[in-house]
């Protein structure tokens, strides 16, 4: 029977991990498609998707007001959808990598842009704003950065990079984490 609480737990945390990719593909798809769509279809999709995060993470609060287990599991998801409401981040598979706590795949997708910077597949500013999502991202993940990689971080940061890193450093996990996802989105709905 104890094993029973852990399987359950453990595919809710599943459920929950596939519902964030889902909304970070939608995101994703948005953004390359967004040539192919008009301005008012694009913004109507968008918004919708931005209230699907709010719905998310509405859910999300639920679950950590009512079972610690999860509270860190959760966390994570919400930083995840604050970085996308907030667009500090960019990239839908930084912010999946960063909610997945994956630091290895962040790195080899860093070391494929150097590459296909050098081979001219990338310009030098799409390899700068992604280079630095990612190296924000490890930051957070606690990993440590080159040299070399602070450096760059530190002279490339935007401001809404800056908010979110300031915003994440003074955040626990609990109600002070869910107050600012909270007003994040409604940010992003005005």
């Amino acid at each position: 029977m104890t094993s029973r609480g852990q399987s359950e737990t453990q595919k809710l945390k599943q459920n929950l991990g596939e519902q964030l990719d889902r909304l970070v593909a939608q995101l994703s798809d948005l953004e390359e498609c967004k040539e192919d769509l008009d301005e008012d279809e694009y913004e109507e999709t968008k918004k919708e998707t931005v209230e699907q995060l709010k719905e998310f993470k509405e859910t999300l609060e639920k679950f950590a007001a009512g079972n610690v287990t999860l509270v860190d599991e959760i966390s994570s998801m919400q930083l995840a959808i604050q970085a996308a409401i907030s667009e500090a981040f960019k990239t839908p598979e930084v912010i999946r990598l960063f909610a997945k706590k994956q630091p290895g795949q962040l790195r080899q997708r860093l070391s494929e842009m150097q590459r296909d910077l050098k081979t001219g597949h990338l310009s030098q500013a799409a390899y700068t704003q992604q280079a630095v999502e990612i190296l924000t991202a490890l930051k957070k993940l606690g990993e440590q950065l080159k040299p070399q990689e602070a450096e760059f971080l530190a002279e490339n940061t935007n401001a809404a990079l800056s908010l979110f890193e300031k915003v994440s450093e003074n955040m626990g996990t609990g109600d002070k984490l869910l107050k600012v996802a909270g007003s994040q989105v409604e940010d992003a709905q005005k």
